[in-house]
């Protein structure tokens, strides 16, 4: 049976790194792929059972698994592969009821990639019994506004217009970013099965909550704090070299007003004190969404920032002033204001305090940065931290990349938002039409921190042009209270999943005559 680290780790190593082992296979291991279905039966190849496939569980036997009609060997793959030894938990099975609850990882290029590792057919009429008892884990969706930009439907991921980020300092929830890994869980509360369950440093000090007992046992705090996805902007990153995540433009962020206990407080009735003994520990989240296993999304941060007063770390019930929506949580969610989005675990259902770090493969193999030469045929996720604070960056919002603009008195009008994590305020935000030869300092639209800055500032810059009829590149950067700032290029930045994606943003428009 699948665990998580396998739902994330055979289809993930499969898509990320197999075309790297095939250079490492030589000719005579590869099946003839001529043009075929992926997983259809092939004439002259030997036939296998679903018992045989089971034997074949560990490297010793051969790890074996099936997809349709197809067998398929990938020992070579795991011998070869550092991290492929986990990829046992799901030897000796079929991968179909799980690559259903991927459906973005069934593409054509992928499942004929798999056909490299091809070695026999299932016996007829096994092919599906492993779907046999399965339903559509994603038959009940909540409903998304029609503007929203869709990146992938199963599971449903979808960004801002960018052109609307800007039209409030407040993004309103329906048209809110949504991240999805896993099918949406549907809680209903009247039925008293949900509840929060808090690992104390003893059984004494542990706690188990419902929704409305940590309303009334913890004072409500409101924060205001921008979320946003670690691969937003990696669209432009793939401009370089392709990544592997979702192709975000610069809409996977938003700005909204969080409301619930402070998580400090819950800690501390659970037995957790300030301490330097417990400076280098961690929160561990676990969310209600999972695999087919139930194994869930997990994810932790550190101790420190759990307990910081100044941290507004919240296990929010609210956002802009409403209970959260099934998107975005409901009935609570973790908000550590000025980290990654991948800390602000949904549906949260378990904290634990620990001396280790969460061992779930979003915290030990994804939501991780490494150098441009650094490939997935060579990559060691132990030696590079997690995604916490992020860095600084900025957007153009309007005009979009290679619309047709008309000067307003000569000027040409832009607006956008800039942000940057840790709190760390935006004091001061940079815009070129030459190419970086002149700068022009925009104005900043929104009250501005130099800490505890957890919101985005919007801006805004009329800029005189000279000539029309042309094309005008236009640069942004932004300055941070620390006097972080963005690098040019994005090929500098360049990492193999598409994080962390700041440079300048560089958009082109045709400047018209009026």
């Amino acid at each position: 049976m699948f665990g998580a680290i396998t739902l994330a780790g055979l289809y993930y190593y499969f898509k990320k790194n197999i075309p790297t082992v095939w250079a490492h296979e030589s000719k005579e291991n590869e099946v003839n792929t001529v043009a075929r279905e992926p997983g259809s039966f092939v004439e002259g190849l030997p036939v296998y059972s679903s018992d045989d496939v089971a034997k074949h569980c560990n490297e010793s036997t051969g790890v074996w698994i099936s997809y349709k009609s197809g067998v398929y060997d990938i020992t070579p793959f795991i011998k070869i592969h550092p991290g492929g030894n986990k990829i046992l938990l799901g030897a000796g099975g079929s991968v179909e009821p799980f690559w259903s609850l991927y459906a973005i990882h069934q593409q054509p290029g992928t499942l004929a990639l798999m056909e490299k590792y091809r070695i026999g057919n299932l016996t007829k009429g096994e092919e599906h019994l492993a779907m046999a008892n399965m339903h559509d884990p994603y038959a009940n969706e909540p409903r998304r506004h029609p503007v929203l930009v869709v990146k992938t439907k199963k599971p449903f991921n979808a960004e801002t217009p960018s052109s609307l980020l800007v039209e409030s300092f407040i993004t309103p929830t329906d048209i809110f970013y949504v991240r999805h890994h896993f099918p949406v869980p549907d809680v209903d509360l009247s039925s008293g099965n949900y509840s929060l369950e808090v690992i104390g440093l003893d059984e004494k000090h542990s706690l188990n909550l419902n929704l409305d007992q940590l309303k009334t046992a913890y004072a409500p705090h409101s924060v205001t704090a921008a979320l946003q996805c670690s691969g937003n902007r990696r669209s432009e990153m793939n401009r370089v070299k392709p990544t592997k995540g979702l192709e975000w433009g610069q809409g996977a962020i938003g700005n909204a007003v969080w409301k619930g206990a402070r998580l400090r407080d819950v800690l501390l009735t659970a037995g957790i004190k300030d301490s330097d003994e417990n400076e280098n520990w961690h929160v561990q989240f676990d969310g209600l969404d999972a695999d087919p296993t139930n194994a869930p999304y997990a994810i932790s941060i550190p101790l420190t920032k759990a307990m910081d007063p100044r941290g507004d770390v919240i296990l929010a019930y609210e956002m802009n002033g409403e209970p959260l929506t099934r998107d975005h949580g409901f009935p609570l969610r973790v908000v550590v204001p000025g980290t990654t989005g991948a800390r602000w675990v949904k549906w949260l259902t378990r904290i634990e305090v620990s001396k280790n770090e969460s061992e779930s493969h979003w915290q030990q193999c994804d939501y991780k940065s490494f150098n441009p030469s650094t490939d997935w045929d060579k990559v060691d996720f132990s030696t590079a931290p997690a995604i916490q604070e992020m860095p600084v960056t900025s957007v153009v919002c309007e005009p979009h990349d290679g619309e047709k603009v008309k000067l307003k008195k000569d000027k040409l009008n832009l607006r956008g938002f800039a942000w940057s994590g840790g709190g760390r305020g935006i004091v001061r935000v940079d815009v070129s039409i030459d190419l970086g030869k002149t700068w022009h300092v925009a104005e900043l639209l929104d009250p501005v921190k130099l800490s505890k800055q957890w919101a985005w500032t919007r801006w805004q810059a009329n800029l005189p042009v000279q000539t029309t009829g042309q094309e005008t590149e236009i640069w942004v950067r932004a300055v941070d209270s620390s006097y972080n700032t963005q690098p040019e290029g994005m090929e500098h930045l360049w990492n193999m999943r598409g994080v962390l994606a700041v440079a300048y943003h560089k958009i082109k428009v045709l400047v018209e005559e009026n």
